[in-house]
């Protein structure tokens, strides 16, 4: 019987383990600036658009990862059972895309509908390896998750020397990715125990618990990245793709920067839900609400100084721009407020299962300020619009999930 690891690797093995990640990150990153300049920028908004409409599928299967995290390492004798839902959780998504995405290939290799549903199946299915090494680290193997992600740091470069040669369209290039990533899906499948893949148990006893909890852990990501879906919707809708194209080159540093900080709290989530469980829990929730209220206060005195620069015609000017200093600097301040919810909203989580209706709720509310900001915003100020919207419906979820957290622990009343 294969059981979890609830230790988290050592310095040494974190740092290659984030060099991993990094490189793949800089490697998508490079990409994008490769087809910006191949492609145009009516082209590239178009992909950029899907890709960043599609992005919160990323966190369908990670979903189960989560679950993963936290489950595994409270339990000794139903690892196999539960790491094996897991598996298949995280996998039906991307076979359910992927068939459709075949199908749309065949009929009609470069519609719109076949380039969207390519990068549906691009975020699942790296969601997918992402969960991939997440058990890999549980049954400490870490550097399968360092190795998975250097080859598809290869896959992302070799992509693009093909399309900036060769002069791929948007679809063919994304099936050439997809190849490269099924195929290292498949190496660390085949590198997992063959009691986490294949087996029977008590799978459909556990299914319920699990998925309940699988699904309220991961609605709270998936709803933080659909709001940033829904700027690009939002530009889409409104007549102005082509801003797509600078909002993704500036959000990338950003999700560069959050994928970072996830990627820690990943490292870290089985040793802080075991020490987090039970009476540990208490300290959890004192240092989420302190968290979430210098978030909210952060987010206030951005809106304060946006609202003075609207005031006044050449702050509007310079707003609208799209100077990747102006952007450069809202985004400091989105990854600043991001970056405290989100490890506010990491520590509640892994406390009890009962906060996880109030995490959904605020990652709702987090989304409708989002698009109710965007749709005032983002049709006149563009892609500083957008990133500003993220900024201040960041504070707003803060908000709401301080409010909802006190009034079922009022004792953290300050």
């Amino acid at each position: 019987m294969t059981v979890a690891s609830t230790a988290p690797p050592r310095l040494s093995v974190m740092v290659r383990l984030a060099a991993g990640r990094g490189v793949f990150r800089l490697a998508s990153q490079v990409m994008a600036v490769a087809l910006a300049v191949v492609w145009g920028a009516e082209t590239f908004g178009v992909f950029a658009n899907a890709l960043g409409l599609c992005a919160w599928l990323l966190f369908v299967p990670t979903a189960a990862e989560k679950a993963a995290l936290k489950a595994l390492p409270r339990m000794r004798f139903l690892t196999a059972d539960v790491a094996r839902l897991v598996v298949w959780l995280a996998t039906a998504p991307v076979l359910a895309l992927l068939a459709a995405f075949t199908v749309a290939l065949l009929m009609g290799p470069q519609g719109t509908v076949t380039l969207y549903l390519g990068t549906a199946v691009w975020w699942t299915a790296t969601g997918l390896l992402m969960t991939m090494s997440g058990l890999h680290r549980l049954r400490d193997r870490p550097m399968r998750d360092a190795a998975a992600f250097g080859a598809m740091t290869g896959v992302v470069v070799a992509g693009t020397l093909v399309t900036w040669f060769v002069g791929w369209s948007p679809t063919a290039h994304l099936t050439l990715l997809l190849g490269g990533l099924l195929a290292v899906i498949a190496h660390s499948l085949y590198a997992l125990p063959r009691d986490w893949v294949l087996g029977t148990g008590s799978g459909r006893k556990l299914l319920p618990a699990l998925g309940r909890s699988t699904w309220l852990l991961g609605l709270s990501e998936l709803l933080d990245v659909a709001a940033l879906s829904t700027v690009y919707l939002v530009l889409a809708v409104t007549g102005r793709t082509t801003d797509s194209g600078p909002l993704y080159l500036a959000v990338l540093v950003a999700s560069m920067a959050g994928a970072l900080v996830l990627y820690q709290l990943k490292l870290y989530q089985p040793a802080t839900s075991a020490r987090l469980r039970g009476a540990g829990g208490a300290a959890g929730r004192a240092r989420t609400f302190r968290l979430l209220r210098a978030a909210e206060r952060g987010g206030l005195a951005f809106a304060a100084v946006m609202a003075v620069l609207v005031a006044f015609p050449s702050g509007r000017d310079l707003l609208t721009t799209e100077s990747y200093l102006v952007l450069g600097a809202i985004l400091a301040v989105e990854v600043a407020v991001s970056s405290l919810v989100m490890y506010a909203n990491f520590l509640l989580e892994n406390t009890n299962s009962s906060v996880l209706t109030i995490t959904s709720v605020a990652a709702g509310v987090g989304l409708a300020a989002t698009a109710l900001i965007a749709l005032a915003v983002v049709p006149w100020l563009g892609a500083a619009g957008g990133l500003a919207a993220l900024v201040i419906a960041a504070a707003v979820k803060a908000s709401a999930l301080r409010g909802l957290l006190l009034r079922r622990h009022p004792e953290l009343h300050p």
